[in-house]
C-alpha cells in the first residue's frame, strides 16, 4: 500500500473549485481516489448534482470527518517556502488530505476500524452533514476536522442567524418629511444592538454578533421604503437567552425572522493533547449518529475565509501523526 502524499492530495483537491453549491466535481474525484485505494465508497446524493463521500474498509469504530466545500472566491494552490496556499488549504481540504493519509497509515498497520465521512455544504447550512446523519452507524467516535492549530477543541460556539426587516414610506428625497426612511430605522436598531447585554459563559465568553449583509432602498433620490440586515450571533448557551435580549432591544421597530440555529458544543478531551476553545461552529451538531465527537485539525481559523488562506506543510504532516495517535487511543 503506497503512503499518501498529503501535500499532493491537498493540492489536487484545492485546485478544484468547490465553492458551496459546486461540490459535484471534487466529490467525484475524491470517490474515484478512495475506490482506487480499496475503499468501499458511498456517494450519497444531495441537491443539484452534489454528494457526500462516505468510505470504509471494515466496520468503523472511529470516523474521520470534514467538509470539502469552500467559501468564495476560489483561488488555486501554490507551494511557497514550506507553506501551502489556496482556497481550502486549511478549511478544509488540507485537513481532508491529512485524514486520508492517517487512515492509510492505520490501514498499513492492519487497522480496518476506520471510516471516512466527507460532506458538502458545511459553509452554508450543513445540508451534507444533515444527510450523512441519516445513515446508520455503529461508530463510537467522530474526529471532525476544522482548523484548530492541531489542538483538540474543548468547546465551540453556536450560531443564531436572523434577518431584521424595517418598513418605511417612499418619498422624493427633496421632500424627506413626506416619507419614512426604512434605512434610517434599521440603522437605529443596529446601533442599539451594540449596547445590549448579551449572554456570557465562563468558558466560551460573551455572545457577539456580526452584521453580514445589509439591503435597502430603491434609488439614491428616494426615501427608502424597505431595508433589511442579516446578522449572525456566535452563541455560548441557550438561544432563548439571545431571543429575549433581541426582542427587548428591537421591540416593534423591526421584524425578526430566524434563519439558522446551530447549538454550542462541549467536546471530549484527551490527556496528552493541547486543547483550546473556538468561536466558530462546525458540522458536529448535525453528525451525532456517528459517535462521540472530537475536534482536531491543522491550520488557523484566522486565515480561513481570507485571500491569504494557507497551512504550513510541517503542520499538515504533524496532523497526520496526531490523527493516527488519537484514533489508536480511541480504539483501545
Amino acid at each position: 500500500m503506497d503512503p499518501v502524499d498529503v501535500v499532493a492530495l491537498a493540492r489536487h483537491l484545492i485546485d478544484i473549485d468547490s465553492t458551496t453549491g459546486r461540490e459535484g466535481e471534487v466529490a467525484r474525484v475524491l470517490a474515484v481516489y478512495l475506490r482506487y485505494r480499496g475503499y468501499s465508497v458511498l456517494e450519497q446524493p444531495l441537491a443539484n448534482g452534489r454528494c457526500n463521500v462516505i468510505a470504509a474498509v471494515g466496520e468503523p469504530e472511529v470516523v474521520f470527518s470534514t467538509h470539502f466545500d469552500c467559501v468564495p472566491p476560489f483561488f488555486p494552490s501554490r507551494l511557497e517556502d514550506g507553506v501551502l496556499y489556496g482556497r481550502g488549504a486549511c478549511d478544509a481540504k488540507g485537513i481532508l488530505a491529512a485524514q486520508v493519509a492517517a487512515a492509510e497509515q492505520l490501514r498499513a498497520a492492519g487497522e480496518t476500524r476506520i471510516g471516512l465521512v466527507f460532506v458538502a455544504g458545511e459553509e452554508r447550512g450543513s445540508d451534507g452533514a444533515i444527510a450523512a446523519n441519516t445513515i446508520g452507524s455503529r461508530a463510537r467516535y467522530l474526529i471532525n476536522g476544522e482548523p484548530t492549530e492541531n489542538r483538540l477543541g474543548a468547546a465551540t460556539r453556536g450560531v443564531y442567524r436572523v434577518t431584521l426587516t424595517t418598513e418605511g414610506r417612499a418619498a422624493h428625497s427633496g421632500y424627506p418629511q413626506l416619507g419614512v426612511s426604512a434605512i434610517d430605522a434599521l440603522i437605529d436598531v443596529l446601533v442599539s444592538l451594540r449596547a445590549a447585554d448579551w449572554p456570557s459563559d465562563p468558558v466560551l465568553g460573551r455572545t457577539h454578533h456580526t452584521i453580514g449583509l445589509i439591503n435597502g432602498g430603491v434609488a439614491p433620490n428616494v426615501v427608502s421604503p424597505h431595508a433589511s440586515a442579516e446578522l449572525i450571533f456566535r452563541s455560548v448557551g441557550s438561544h432563548d437567552d439571545i431571543r429575549r435580549v433581541l426582542r427587548d432591544v428591537v421591540g416593534d421597530r423591526a421584524t425578526i425572522a430566524e434563519v439558522l440555529e446551530v447549538p454550542p458544543v462541549r467536546l471530549e478531551r484527551r490527556d496528552g493533547f493541547d486543547t483550546a476553545v473556538f468561536a466558530y461552529t462546525t458540522d458536529i451538531p448535525f453528525l451525532n449518529a456517528w459517535g462521540t465527537p472530537l475536534l482536531l485539525g491543522p491550520g488557523s481559523i484566522n486565515v480561513a475565509h481570507t485571500d491569504r488562506e494557507h497551512v504550513r506543510v510541517a503542520e499538515l504532516e504533524a496532523a497526520v501523526d496526531l490523527y493516527v495517535r488519537l484514533a489508536k487511543e480511541l480504539m483501545k
